[in-house]
């Protein structure tokens, strides 16, 4: 006979009751907000100035595609992109069959022509010597007279051929005309080419610029430059003197910019042809103007620009409106609401709250901001 158990309904209720409070009784723990490193700046009045940067292409001022004076088939490369050329030096090498057979094909018309000029000639002496013994004509004298001349030009047509076939078999092999680096190759070995089809790029090494374009409306602020500078993005702690070498005097259809060349006066080795590099026009300084990192321009609730102004003491950011004056390639200008060596957050500012504690990132090796670190009215 099976035995069942019935529980109570007060007694279940009990249970619950006392599950829930324990329940109630267990802490809850609020988590720990971790500190967000932020990367900071500071700022810097006066220092901006007005400056107008345009971006470019560092190229160098003479550079030439090379290819064949005649079509066929490439048997050989010789150079490689980079390689450093002499003049004269070989850079391909054409199949040289086709054009030695036209060389010997000329030489065997020439000693044709040479042959039929000699017996030209040889039959008007005697036709000649005839006239004189009044045994011919003086027709008939002529038409040797014509013949022979006529084998003479023909002569002269055999051998300028002639010299045409020797110089298309030279042409088979293309050589450096300057001295320079090699800066692309467009042709490889089995690979048939037409007559001025580009094989070889080679550029000169001794003059370096770059290649920039520039609006309508600050070309004659460019032209009027006293000075121009400009900063590789791979080494931006380097200036190097420049100059406007060349302006385009015509603008271009698509982009509406004048196509500028600006020659590096003293370039050096770290300067290499394809950089990205940026020429500064420097214009007037404004006193309390600061250029901060476009970055850090934070556009608050009402739609005004705003920075986040870091406080060393109490390691908190807090937000402060700013005047705008100008966005430029190399960042923001800021014409009010910043001190001189304030810090200020560089990246990240859409996820920062204000009064939030926050930590300088200090990977790339600068002192952190102290509490010392005071701003300068």
């Amino acid at each position: 006979m099976n035995t069942r158990c019935f529980v109570p309904a007060w007694a279940a209720a009990a249970l619950v009751a006392a599950l829930v409070a324990l329940a109630g009784c267990a802490k809850h723990e609020t988590p720990v907000e971790a500190v967000r490193p932020v990367k900071l700046a500071r700022v810097a009045l006066g220092q901006a100035g007005s400056a107008a940067v345009f971006a470019g292409e560092v190229k160098p001022r003479h550079e030439s595609e090379l290819g064949f004076r005649i079509g066929g088939k490439v048997v050989a490369r010789l150079v490689d992109v980079g390689a450093r050329v002499k003049k004269g030096d070989p850079l391909a090498r054409l199949d040289p069959s086709d054009v030695a057979l036209q060389a010997q094909a000329s030489k065997a018309a020439v000693a044709v022509a040479q042959t039929e000029h000699e017996f030209a000639k040889a039959e008007f002496e005697r036709y000649d010597n005839l006239n004189r013994q009044k045994f011919v004509s003086g027709s008939a004298l002529d038409q040797k007279r014509n013949a022979m001349n006529a084998n003479a030009a023909k002569l002269e047509q055999a051998r300028a051929q002639l010299a045409v076939a020797s110089n298309q078999a030279g042409y088979a092999v293309l050589v450096a005309d300057q001295d320079g680096v090699v800066t692309a190759v467009s042709a490889e070995a089995g690979q048939v080419v037409t007559a001025g089809q580009p094989v070889v790029r080679v550029a000169r090494a001794e003059e370096r610029e770059v290649a920039i374009f520039v609006p309508e409306n600050r070309l004659d602020e460019l032209r009027d430059a006293g000075g121009l500078a400009v900063v590789l993005w791979a080494n931006p702690d380097k200036v190097y003197a420049a100059k406007v070498r060349e302006v385009a005097p015509a603008v271009d259809a698509a982009t509406r910019t004048f196509a500028v060349r600006v020659s590096i006066l003293a370039p050096d080795a770290a300067v290499q042809w394809g950089m990205t590099a940026n020429v500064v026009l420097r214009a007037g300084v404004e006193a309390a103007t600061a250029l901060v990192p476009s970055t850090a321009i934070y556009h608050a609730e009402d739609g005004k620009p705003a920075v986040w102004i870091y406080d060393p003491a109490s390691r908190t950011v807090n937000l402060r409106a700013v005047t705008l004056d100008a966005f430029r390639e190399d960042g923001a200008l800021v014409a009010s609401g910043l001190a001189d060596g304030e810090w200020i957050v560089a990246a990240g500012v859409h996820k920062l709250r204000a009064g939030q504690v926050v930590k300088p990132w200090e990977s790339d090796g600068a002192p952190a901001p102290t509490a010392s670190a005071t701003p300068r009215a």
